[in-house]
């Protein structure tokens, strides 16, 4: 069991976590409409930019921050690039909930553009593929990712197996990410923030599924009791990708895993083909056309070189960091997560890499995981809601407490590494959340949107307009203005120098890239 008194050997260390966002979001027009304007030059390339850059549509912008050594350093940096691209876009809108707007037909959201280079244009096929697989709708779906690693020398001092210290760093990350995927639910629970979706994102097979919030109308939907539909099967939903065999038992289980996935051709995407009137539509026919396409709550990471592919940078170098990818956008909070989220994040995510980790049986998933997640996201705030641990039921409130007081030495520690009291503060407003449903973002949301009166779009438009009209008041220094503006001429500058030195066929690139998989 941990305590704090056995937690003081890692006390040095644990001063030493980095962490890093990547927020999304839908730009709109200044009548409150989905943007379908070409992203701002005014923002620099989406190709280079390391802030700004975009994800699915010219539209859905995405904001980054580097890896940070506190939470303090992480939300000013944050801040800064969020209120740099709202004041360099005074008459647009940043949208702020995961679940979209008011869309476009999906023939007029716009795939993002990333130059007339080769890897641009990789980029750009790439989502392409995406539009023909899945829709563009569900791609508008905005998220937020925690990345986050602990210091390397963490895993020297755990009991983990393996005869290096790559072995035993790849065994560690992959141990955080079964114990990530046992408790996830928790996390579906205390910041889950879509408990309803905007009428026109529905087809009418999926309206059946859910509860107009108003009766006689059409334009808000929603589950009483759920947190996040944005990670419900009305949310990401991919029923290729529900086939694969996942495997969190170790890094070369995973790897294997992907490279199957990125080479084998799947039927319902060879009858699309890969060109249409002479135009790439698909990269390839594979269930994945890249490892990016995987979708998971949590992924193994490493940064990757030019012309190296993800998952050979991977099984080469070992797992970097972690990506947490099921966090919705706190739609009250102007850059999309609070403190206390990211404070409870870090407790959560060091808890999960220290506590014993058993490997998960068959395949090397947990089904039983993965039906509490579901159960969550559909009904987390029903009153006395039952999970399975390990085939027995139990209240989610008397599991979400009892896993708060496992938590709370963790956060004593931080608190201690960190000379703070944060962390044990954000551990107990979690835990009042359990308490009270009340209290929780899903609940806030649903609230909201009865005491407005009107539509979801209608009610996250007059947030969304709250938060850009803060984020244009913020004082930026002269240094960090400098500092982004400067940014945003480099990324030009180096997008032009990319395509000039371009001197090969997309399709000869393609090739190039395909033979760049190596697992050895």
């Amino acid at each position: 069991m941990l305590t704090t008194t056995n937690l003081q050997q890692y006390l040095p260390l644990l001063s030493q976590l980095q962490r890093g966002i990547e927020r999304e979001t839908i730009r709109l027009d200044n009548t409150g409409y989905f943007s379908q304007t070409p992203h701002p030059i005014v923002l620099g390339s989406a190709l280079t930019h390391p802030y700004i850059t975009t994800d699915y549509s010219e539209s859905l912008l995405e904001i980054i921050t580097d890896p940070q050594p506190s939470v303090e350093a992480l939300r000013q940096q944050l801040l800064e690039v969020h209120a740099f691209v709202q004041q360099n876009i005074p008459d647009q809108i940043l949208w702020g909930q995961s679940i979209p707007c008011e869309l476009p037909k999906e023939e007029d959201i716009p795939i993002a553009q990333y130059g007339s280079s080769n890897s641009g244009k990789l980029r750009h096929v790439y989502r392409q593929g995406l539009a023909v697989r899945y829709g563009k709708k569900m791609q508008c779906i905005a998220g937020l990712h925690y990345n986050f690693s602990v210091p390397d020398a963490l895993w020297d001092i755990l009991p983990l197996s393996g005869g290096t210290h790559q072995d035993r760093q790849n065994n560690g990350y992959m141990g955080l990410i079964r114990n990530f995927r046992r408790y996830a639910w928790l996390l579906m629970y205390l910041f889950g923030a879509s408990p309803a979706i905007n009428g026109s994102f529905l087809d009418e097979q999926q309206k059946s599924l859910l509860k107009p919030l108003f009766e006689g109308q059409d334009h808000t939907y929603y589950l009483p009791w759920a947190t996040s539909l944005r990670m419900s099967d009305l949310g990401y939903k991919n029923d290729t990708q529900a086939q694969l065999k996942l495997c969190f038992n170790d890094i070369h289980g995973f790897a294997k895993l992907i490279v199957d996935a990125v080479t084998t051709s799947w039927p319902a995407y060879e009858k699309i083909g890969t060109q249409k009137n002479g135009q790439w539509i698909q990269l390839n026919t594979n269930i994945l056309q890249i490892e990016n396409e995987f979708y998971s709550t949590i992924r193994p990471k490493r940064t990757h070189g030019r012309g190296e592919r993800p998952v050979t940078a991977l099984i080469k170098h070992g797992i970097q960091y972690i990506e947490v990818r099921c966090i919705d956008i706190n739609p009250f909070d102007p850059l999309g997560i609070d403190a206390d989220t990211c404070y409870f994040l870090d407790t959560f995510l060091v808890f999960c890499a220290i506590k014993e980790s058993p490997l998960f049986g068959g395949s090397g998933d947990c089904t039983e995981s993965n039906l509490n997640f579901n159960t969550v996201v559909n009904m987390g705030r029903k009153p006395n809601l039952q999970l399975s641990d390990h085939g027995k039921a139990v209240l989610l409130k008397d599991w979400g407490i009892s896993l708060c007081e496992q938590l709370a030495p963790v956060a004593e520690s931080l608190d201690t590494a960190y000379q703070t009291h944060h962390y044990t503060q954000a551990l107990a407003r979690q835990k009042a959340k359990l308490l009270d449903a009340s209290l929780c973002p899903s609940h806030q949301v649903l609230s909201l949107l009865q005491q407005s009166n009107t539509s979801f779009n209608e009610t996250f438009l007059k947030v969304s307009q709250q938060a850009s009209h803060y984020l244009a008041s913020v004082d930026l220094s002269d240094t960090v203005r400098q500092h982004l503006t400067q940014t945003v001429q480099d990324s030009l500058i180096k997008q032009k120098e990319i395509e000039a030195s371009d001197n090969i066929s997309f399709e000869a690139y393609l090739q190039q890239f395909i033979d760049a998989l190596q697992l050895n």
